[in-house]
């Protein structure tokens, strides 16, 4: 039996609950990679200017082209050719612009890890649900919207169905660090280089984690770049280093770096 095709959210609703906005993103992010790009994004436009047109005679190809170049020009902020949530959420009419709120609550890498360590008290690596309720409630307040009870669950509800990606219940670092909100953590210039497995990782941080307090002090920070730029035979000068430890010291607490936040850093197969 030929499988059956999958329907084309409307984009012709006045306006979206932040379900039905994660439901569309979906739909077009057919790789699920947190952009829409490529022949995804032409699927997108094509399907937006469709519920813009109504019924009518499609435009040329050309025409197609010079309009989409029209509508990146608009929208995609940050100029890489291809839409992350952030922007979708400015294109379609979200409500309360949730998304956005978001993100802005998340704000910097510094800010992102503060408000995680807010919630993540027993620095599990997670936020369990009744943790991220209280998260998002924060978020609210912040950004001065109104809410009840029952929106916050909403709310909650959508937050996991975004990011809860194994399905157990709560948020891991390693899940919220995804291109959508915390991409920061996976795109800063020194991860770029860096591709150590778990074990590899555990060596390393096991060899200057010398007293087993689960964390390395910043001072050691500079000999474990050293070494993690060796082993990875990266062409990088003292200059270059200082760049990269600018970028791990925001995950600092303290004075500290911990395990379960510098494994989402520098490894590609964290099993968080």
């Amino acid at each position: 039996m030929a499988a059956q095709k999958q329907q084309v959210p409307n984009l012709q609703l006045a306006e979206l609950t932040a379900a039905q906005f994660i439901d569309i993103w979906r739909h077009f992010d057919t790789d699920g990679n947190g952009y829409i790009e490529g022949k995804e994004l032409e699927n997108f436009f094509k399907e937006l200017e469709k519920s813009r047109r109504g019924a009518g005679m499609e435009p040329s190809q050309a025409v197609f082209k010079e309009k989409l170049k029209e509508f990146m020009a608009n929208f995609d902020k940050n100029a890489d050719g291809r839409i992350e949530m952030s922007e979708l959420a400015t294109i379609l009419p979200t409500e309360e612009n949730f998304l956005l709120c978001f993100r802005e609550f998340v704000g910097s890498s510094s800010e992102f890890m503060a408000a995680w360590r807010r919630y993540d008290t027993d620095r599990s690596g997670y936020i369990e649900s009744n943790e991220l309720k209280g998260f998002l409630s924060d978020l609210l307040k912040k950004a001065n919207r109104n809410y009840d009870d029952k929106k916050l669950n909403e709310y909650t509800q959508t937050i996991l169905r975004m990011f809860d990606l194994n399905g157990d219940g709560k948020l891991g670092l390693s899940e919220m660090a995804s291109p959508v909100i915390g991409h920061w953590l996976l795109t800063l210039s020194f991860s770029q280089g860096i591709k150590l497995t778990v074990k590899e990782f555990d060596s390393i941080f096991t060899f200057y984690d010398k007293d087993g307090s689960g964390y390395i002090p910043l001072q050691e920070l500079d000999a474990l770049l050293k070494d993690l730029r060796d082993k990875n035979k990266m062409d990088v000068d003292a200059s270059g280093l200082g760049g990269y430890k600018k970028s791990i010291m925001a995950l600092s607490d303290g004075g500290k770096l911990y395990r379960t936040e510098l494994e989402i850093v520098l490894c590609r197969d964290s099993a968080l």
